[in-house]
């Protein structure tokens, strides 16, 4: 098993450079670089000011040509990615061209935001869908079984940022029960009291939080009732409760850790959750973090910091599918990898 292990962090480097040389060379052949929109800002400040006789703020070619140099530009893109990797390597993530700031010191200001959110999806996603599965299976085509699953259905079908936009007009809007978003209150540097603090973070969470829970809630609540129901009608529990053991020994037991296989190997999938979020969640709710960040970078052409980003979620995504293996290793004693 160590040396299957090994081998799955020795395959780590040469992913994590092609899905990054795809990326960087997306962010130099797509148009509209930091250039062209620092050019296209200043020609519609420009043409504000001709329209009242103001003096035109156009760029000269040697000007261009040197906010290339300035940012990298001029480079070939083979050079300028091995000077971003080896600068990566010294864990430099480089400087924004939108802030001017370093890209690391940016994501670890937003980074505490995306794991409170990634943090309580987690724990709250796993301790109530394992649950819930196991008891729609053992309820199976009960009343609590039909209702349960109607919401998850509609929970599954509906995207976390639809969901969103309507807690926020019903809940907030109309109702004004919670906050229209961000992560604190305006006032949240001025109160005193921790557990108020607390409470502030926690009442600005609710809305969000259901929205970052109801997919991945729905299907994991789901995967596990089915798979459940699959063990319950093998023919091992069946042999099992014949020799005289307790249905519901046999169950907790038997059924339910041949169960939890599946569950287990996407448990290293949602380490994505305590780095990303949903950038269209954090934009709806006006929330800080990570996956604002990157939405912001993108549509700014900031490729700096998306490709600091990229990089951390490629080396995440990375560890969570070796940690899915050990999990299921952990479930599965019948799991010997490079046996």
């Amino acid at each position: 098993m160590l040396s299957y292990f090994l081998r799955r962090f020795a395959l780590i480097i040469p992913t994590f450079l092609g899905i990054t040389v795809l990326i960087f060379a997306i962010t130099r052949f797509v148009p509209g670089g930091p250039v062209e929109r620092m050019i296209s800002k200043m020609q519609a400040q420009s043409e504000g000011g001709a329209a009242i006789g103001g003096h035109s703020n156009a760029l000269s070619k040697g000007q261009i040509a040197e906010l290339n140099a300035f940012y990298g530009l001029d480079k070939p893109v083979t050079t300028a990615y091995i000077d971003w990797l080896t600068k990566l390597v010294h864990l430099d993530l480089g400087e924004s061209t939108r802030y001017y700031q370093p890209v690391s010191t940016m994501i670890a200001e937003r980074l505490p935001v995306s794991l409170f959110y990634g943090g309580m999806t987690f724990f709250i996603s796993y301790f109530i869908s394992i649950p819930l599965g196991y008891w729609k299976a053992m309820k199976h085509g009960s009343l609590f079984d039909s209702a349960s699953s109607v919401m998850i259905f509609i929970g599954f079908a509906l995207p976390g940022y639809v969901v969103g936009v309507l807690l926020i007009t019903f809940f907030s809007y109309q109702l004004e029960w919670f906050p229209m978003g961000s992560f604190v209150s305006d006032d949240y540097d001025d109160i005193t009291s921790s557990y108020l603090q607390i409470k502030d973070i926690m009442w600005h969470a609710v809305l969000p939080l259901i929205c970052y829970l109801i997919g991945d809630f729905a299907m994991l609540t789901m995967t596990m009732k089915n798979n459940l129901m699959e063990n319950l009608s093998s023919d091992y529990i069946r042999t099992a409760i014949a020799k005289g053991l307790p249905f519901k020994t046999a169950v907790r037991k038997h059924a339910l850790r041949n169960s939890l296989i599946p569950v287990a190997s996407h448990f290293g999938n949602s380490l994505l959750f305590f780095m990303t979020g949903s950038f269209l969640i954090e934009v709806i709710f006006n929330i800080d973090g990570i996956g604002l960040l990157g939405y912001e970078s993108i549509m700014e052409r900031d490729y700096p910091v998306v490709m600091g980003i990229v990089a951390i979620n490629a080396v995440l995504l990375m560890l969570g599918n070796i940690l899915s293996d050990i999990c299921v290793a952990l479930v599965d004693p019948r799991v010997k990898f490079g046996a």
